[in-house]
């Protein structure tokens, strides 16, 4: 049985293992040749009465000179005695002072070595001894030693407690102090409100106190998702080993068909041409015309630098680029759009949104109320055309040409068919349904597969899968011309998920873990153009899949089960 160490307070009682323990009075006290305090000696005694003389004659004679305008710099002999007198009995009385200290700390060191010796020896006792209850083998004056059991007892009632709904569930943490217990109570008492079993979800081996506070509230285990990876990804002249989180069979080989025919054929390229997180407020006035009057100021450019000087106190990464507002009656909805460096952002720019609303109050518009920092004109998690028009995140478009050779013996298809399927499907298709920014075969697939890989927020794959898939046959026809424009992906490689310990690894995969030291906001960049990247290969393998009639072949080959 494992044994824990607990120090509590000294009592005056005691107990003992088969009889009383009888203390030696050097045992917690001095010993008899310790020198009193309270008992100075003779010498001491003296050279007080020699420095406070001392001190008297000189305030005397220094007085009698300020009465008579002596100088006091000359000084005769009896002060000078006086004054040596004064110094030798002062440096005496300084070390008398320390001395006792000295020996007093000495002897507490003393004191402690011996308890830590009984301690020794009362722990070789009870190992020794095995008809003796730990609890009681030791007086209340040393640490006691509490069994396992006795811990798991105090759990069971702490789980008792939650169960009851004695105990907040979310105040665990705080109150023990250790955040895998507070999990592993937490889980107990869940399974015991609910008669559910959660043994299939993984309690041990991870670090809960890494997402206290920022990344997961009142857990109770992790999910397990596998991560695959694709590549090499050959992207702008460099090499990525793509991390792809996902339980989709097909998916990240797929992809990797798709990396491969890419790099056969001379790599992809990237350019991102936006930049800028939004966040959309909205304010309502007593009249329209007083919302339109909002409207001209913050989009009159004579107004910008004002407003930027309030928004950007916020951050060092966060600059203002661009405000457009909308009115619907009395109501202004306002969009704002800011660089966050190497953070996603979200947070950076409410700040400062904030900012400039607390400046509008206290200037020209005092009558402003302000409904909601959010609007819904930003937009965030959900599709939406000012997205997919105006851009959110990083706005980003790749390219590359595929060679026929490669289509047709890495791809086991042709240019003309995939061009004519890419039109029907993509677009025509999509049109069809209605879709809004999703004219692409699976471009959100690889998006969440990286973004899960990667500690991005999986709720904003909505928006950062926007994308347009182009084809066309060039150089006569021969090759294959491939595009994806992507104009929202929202992604980031500080804050939030990021600093977890397996998504921070994916991200040191890709070489962009943690934020640039040399461009701010160049490790974000570089990771949206992977993502663009990822999902051209995707898009590529997933198309001529379909072109060539195998992905349903494909699909039963390898995303199906083969255990009994």
């Amino acid at each position: 049985m494992e044994l824990k160490q607990i120090q509590i307070r000294p009592t005056s009682t005691s107990t003992s293992i088969s009889s009383p323990v009888k203390h030696k009075k050097s045992d917690y006290s001095f010993s008899e040749n310790t020198p009193n305090s309270n008992a100075l000696p003779l010498l001491l005694y003296l050279t007080n009465a020699v420095f406070f003389a001392a001190v008297y004659f000189l305030l005397v004679s220094w007085r009698d000179k300020i009465r008579h305008s002596k100088p006091l710099h000359v000084v005769s002999s009896s002060e000078m005695a006086a004054l040596l007198a004064f110094a030798a009995s002062f440096v005496y009385l300084l070390g008398g002072f320390f001395n006792p200290l000295q020996e007093q700390q000495e002897l507490e060191s003393q004191e402690d070595e011996e308890e830590k010796q009984k301690i020794t020896n009362l722990k070789k006792k009870l190992e020794n001894d095995q008809h003796v209850t730990p609890a009681a083998a030791i007086k209340s004056t040393d640490p006691i030693i509490m069994s396992e059991d006795e811990d798991e007892d105090e759990d069971e009632e702490i789980v008792n407690g939650v169960a009851e709904g004695r105990i907040p569930s979310y105040s665990l943490e705080s109150k023990l102090g250790d955040c895998k217990r507070a999990a592993a109570i937490r889980r107990k008492a869940l399974e015991r409100i609910t008669g559910k079993s959660l043994d299939g979800l993984p309690l041990e081996s991870f670090d809960y106190e890494s997402i206290l506070g920022q990344c997961c509230e009142m857990p109770v285990g992790y999910v397990q998702i596998p991560v695959g990876i694709a590549g090499p990804l050959l992207l702008d002249g460099e090499e990525y080993s793509v991390p792809m989180a996902t339980t989709e069979g097909c998916l990240v080989a797929s992809t990797n068909r798709g990396c491969k025919a890419i790099y056969a054929s001379g790599g992809a390229t990237s350019v991102v041409f936006k930049d800028g997180m939004t966040r959309a407020p909205v304010v309502r006035f007593s009249t329209a015309k007083r919302a339109a009057q909002l409207k001209l100021f913050l989009e009159d450019p004579l107004s910008f630098e004002t407003i930027a000087a309030a928004f950007n106190k916020s951050s060092r990464f966060a600059r203002l680029q661009t405000i457009k507002c909308a009115i619907a009656g009395k109501n202004l909805y306002m969009r704002f759009t800011c660089s966050t460096g190497d953070a996603m952002g979200m947070n950076m720019v409410s700040k400062g949104v904030q900012n400039v609303l607390d400046f509008l109050q206290t200037t020209d518009f005092p009558d402003m109320d302000i409904i909601g920092i959010s609007g819904n004109f930003c937009s965030d998690k959900k599709p939406a055309a000012v997205n997919w028009i105006e851009g959110r995140g990083k706005s980003v478009v790749c390219e590359a040409i595929i060679k026929e050779d490669v289509v047709n013996k890495v791809l086991k298809t042709d240019v003309a068919s995939l061009v004519e399927l890419n039109m029907l499907k993509n677009l025509t298709g999509s049109a069809m349904a209605g879709a809004l920014g999703g004219f692409n075969a699976h471009a959100a697939n690889i998006v969440s597969a990286v973004f899960i890989a990667t500690g991005q927020d999986p709720a904003q794959n909505i928006e950062s899968s926007h994308c347009i898939t182009m084809m066309e046959a060039v150089n006569e026809g021969k090759d294959l011309h491939i595009s994806v424009t992507m104009p929202s992906i929202e992604v980031g490689t500080v804050g939030g998920g990021t600093q977890l310990a397996s998504q921070a690894a994916c991200l040191n995969l890709l070489g962009v873990k943690g934020a640039s030291k040399e461009v701010p906001g160049a490790n974000s960049r570089r990771l949206a153009t992977v993502v663009a990247g990822a999902v051209l290969a995707g898009e590529l393998s997933l198309m001529s899949a379909i072109a060539a009639g195998q992905l349903v072949k494909s699909h039963m080959k390898y995303n199906r089960s083969n255990k009994p």
